[in-house]
């Protein structure tokens, strides 16, 4: 039998741009990379652009590693106009990048964690302990000797997602009340839990790493977007009204963003090229702990739902969003730390290319799972 979702959901307002969908009774719903609607009756297709993420990013790996041959300099006189060592046209980019994502909080959805709890404190165990875990213990395993490469997976395992995941869990059909409060709380936490965690993952095996420069990071590319976007919602939605807000501001910053990761990833990978034409074995060394880590953590995460006696809707959020990484704040983390053509910020970008795959299948399995009752019956 299909799930069946045969209640409305309460959904708070939410849109999402190249995103088609058949519906009757709409909400909107607002996320990263565009706008889309629900309601009882509804169809979501990915659009284009987030069909094909991994699609594009091949294509900018590419551009990337043809511009490093062509014409060299142009990267490289990007990489030079820095200002405390960080590339002003990249920190710009960066910005670009998060400020969308953090447009997502809504403090209020937070009185709604008393009214079912269970699901929410299994998703952040997942995040805060068993993903980071995971992501280092393959790091030290199959990097070992790469100190870059390893704190490139630390990065990517300690950085719970807080915006695409939405899309995942509309995909899959998945309780979005639970999503938004989900992603709120990582939103806040990630404040405050990622830069020690990924200091304690590092010091462990003695990976000397700028732990000023780590807290430096986290309050530029998420504290000041997170401030920022708070501001920003609430001034312009007071003058401009919050129709304006998720129908014309939303999706006109959301494509700026697009444009910002992809710019972001051929200047990365023209910085790479030679490295990268030469030794191609680095992408793929990296690629299996990041994979493998992937398998681990929605099997764990499938279990513990499962055995926790969670329902579909609820049981599938949780695993999406315990196995998804924040790839933008990872990227942004090592750029800051190591430099625009580090091994480190190659390490997150492969992140970035596997994760779009990696949770289409996880969707897809998970509506398999559901309909073949993995999950307590609603």
């Amino acid at each position: 039998m299909p799930i069946q979702n045969p209640r409305k959901p309460m959904l708070p307002s939410i849109r999402l741009s190249n995103l088609g969908c058949k519906t009757e009774k709409k909400q909107q719903i607002t996320l990263f990379f565009g706008e889309y609607a629900l309601g009882e009756k509804t169809e979501v297709r990915l659009g284009v652009f987030e069909k094909y993420l991994a699609l594009w990013v091949f294509v900018c790996m590419l551009t990337g590693l043809l511009l490093s041959q062509v014409i060299p300099e142009l990267s490289m006189a990007i990489n030079n106009l820095q200002f405390a060592g960080i590339s002003i046209p990249i920190g710009v980019c960066l910005f670009l990048m998060m400020y969308p994502a953090l447009l997502n909080l809504q403090l209020t959805e937070l009185r709604k964690l008393a009214k079912d709890p269970k699901p929410i404190i299994l998703t952040l165990i997942s995040n805060w302990i068993w993903a980071p875990i995971v992501a280092a213990l393959l790091a030290y395993y199959f990097l070992a000797g790469n100190d870059q490469l390893i704190v490139s997976l630390i990065l990517l395992g300690s950085s719970p997602c807080t915006a695409m995941v939405l899309v995942w869990g509309a995909l899959a059909n998945g309780n979005q009340e639970q999503n938004v409060v989900n992603t709120t709380l990582n939103t806040i936490t990630i404040m405050f839990l990622y830069a020690p965690i990924v200091s304690l993952l590092t010091g462990i095996q003695n990976i000397q790493i700028n732990r000023i420069g780590l807290l430096i990071s986290v309050f530029v590319f998420i504290g000041i977007p997170l401030v920022l976007g708070y501001v920003s919602k609430k001034t312009i939605t007071s003058r401009k009204g919050t129709e304006w807000f998720q129908e014309t501001y939303r999706p006109a910053v959301g494509k700026i963003a697009i444009l910002a990761l992809l710019a972001t990833l051929i200047v990365l990978f023209s910085l790479n090229g030679d490295v990268l034409i030469e030794h191609p074995e680095e992408m793929i060394r990296v690629s299996i702990p990041l994979l493998l880590g992937f398998a681990i953590i929605v099997g764990v995460n499938l279990l513990v739902t499962k055995f926790a006696g969670l329902k579909y809707r609820e049981g599938i959020i949780s695993v999406i969003i315990g196995s998804s990484s924040h790839f933008e704040i990872a990227i942004a983390t090592a750029i800051s730390l190591y430099g625009l053509g580090s091994q480190a910020a190659l390490g997150t970008t492969m992140g970035l290319f596997w994760e779009v795959p990696v949770m289409l299948s996880l969707v897809y399995l998970g509506k398999k799972l559901g309909q073949r009752g993995f999950w307590k019956k609603d």
